[in-house]
């Protein structure tokens, strides 16, 4: 993505950038310039916001800082069509909905239908003009009520429930498979296969082994098209997906850096996390390390808006390092890719199943899903 400003430059948009950092107590100086501190006060930034520190200042970066300004009260919040307000006041607002009990589904920071909804549900209960708007009277009846009023974090519940309730059966699942086009990695390339070659032949492997078990896959994108994110993520919503399974490869300027890795949506700034993405990326994650020898770099709560802002619990799996050779060499494979594949298939299924019904990590084949995932 187009970095808006590099080290010594001086704009409208850097003079905003250092503000912003400045208001948020990561830069404390009178920068005019884009400077080497000001690179780290956004890696600290955007570490915080669960987001990859780069220290580079693009335009999803740029959005960030702008959503980061807002406090609760400051300014009235609405549901507008085509112009959704986005901000931190926003995700707070949806914090306290939920913890009262009024559904604002998932903490995203957008003030969509869901939000507007609890507000007017809200302001309902407490005697307010119910106009989904939350104004000062409504920031008002928040602040007396927040730490009285408790009824749970509904979406976390609300998404842990309708995993239970759908399994364990696989048949009559929606999946969305979200191949990444390899936009990511400079070119890089193993044995002639670069990443979108090698991420649409590991989805492929997996929609074929999906489909027999019943389930109703998606794809994001196609062999040589490269649809933008947010294009992948409308699609995943509108299919209304119950899972998404986003695959990537990863580069480094080290060629010592190697492993896999995967990601929920996740928010320390909020404290908020899918409880089912979380859940997912450790099966997805201990499932492959169990059958290949890829080193495991863990699970890790993100931000990124393909985690964010896709309805369902939705995880990405970044399956190694192009830029490290042993990688690169797994992944140039065809039987390596196959156990990709099958190792996402099964940690599918565990997701779905029951304590009781579940099996140590590395254990089921795709001959018992077939008798699991088949099941009315």
């Amino acid at each position: 993505m187009e970095e808006l400003a590099r080290v010594g430059d001086a704009s409208a948009i850097v003079t905003e950038t250092i503000t912003s950092l400045s208001r948020l107590g990561l830069l404390n100086s009178a920068e005019v310039t884009f400077t080497k501190e000001v690179v780290e006060a956004l890696r600290a930034f955007q570490q915080s916001r669960g987001l990859t520190a780069t220290g580079k200042l693009t335009r999803d970066i740029y959005l960030a800082l702008e959503e980061a300004r807002w406090r609760l009260g400051d300014r009235n919040l609405s549901f507008i069509p085509g112009a959704l307000i986005r901000g931190d006041d926003i995700a707070t607002l949806q914090n306290r909905l939920n913890e009262m009990g009024f559904s604002s589904g998932r903490v995203d920071g957008i003030y969509g239908t869901l939000t507007e909804g609890a507000v007017l549900e809200f302001q309902k209960s407490v005697g307010l003009p119910a106009d989904g708007v939350c104004g000062p009277a409504t920031f008002t009846a928040l602040i007396r009520l927040t730490g009285t009023v408790r009824g749970g974090l509904a979406s976390s519940l609300r998404d842990t429930y309708l995993i239970h309730q759908r399994g364990p059966a696989l048949a009559g699942k929606i999946i969305a498979i979200d191949a990444s086009f390899g936009g990511n990695l400079l070119g890089a390339e193993a044995f002639g296969l670069n990443e979108a070659q090698i991420t649409y032949d590991v989805a492929k492997r997996l929609e074929g082994r999906l489909s027999a078990l019943g389930v109703t896959v998606f794809m994001t994108r196609g062999k040589d098209n490269n649809p933008s994110e947010i294009d992948r993520i409308n699609f995943a919503n509108k299919v209304n997906c119950d899972l998404l399974i986003s695959l990537h490869l990863d580069n480094s300027s080290s060629t010592n850096a190697h492993g896999i890795a995967s990601y929920y949506y996740g928010n320390a700034t909020h404290e908020i996390h899918s409880v089912v993405g979380e859940r997912f990326a450790l099966l997805a994650q201990r499932e492959i390390c169990a059958r290949t020898d890829l080193l495991n770099c863990r699970t890790h709560g993100k931000s990124w808006e393909i985690l964010r802002l896709t309805k369902a619990p939705s995880v990405r799996i970044d399956l190694g390092y192009l830029s490290n050779e042993g990688d690169a060499q797994r992944l140039a494979r065809s039987s390596f890719r196959q156990s990709l594949a099958e190792a996402l298939v099964v940690a599918v299924q565990r997701l779905y199943l029951a304590a009781e019904e579940d099996a140590l990590t590395g254990t089921l084949r795709i001959e018992d899903l077939k008798r699991a995932g088949l099941r009315k």
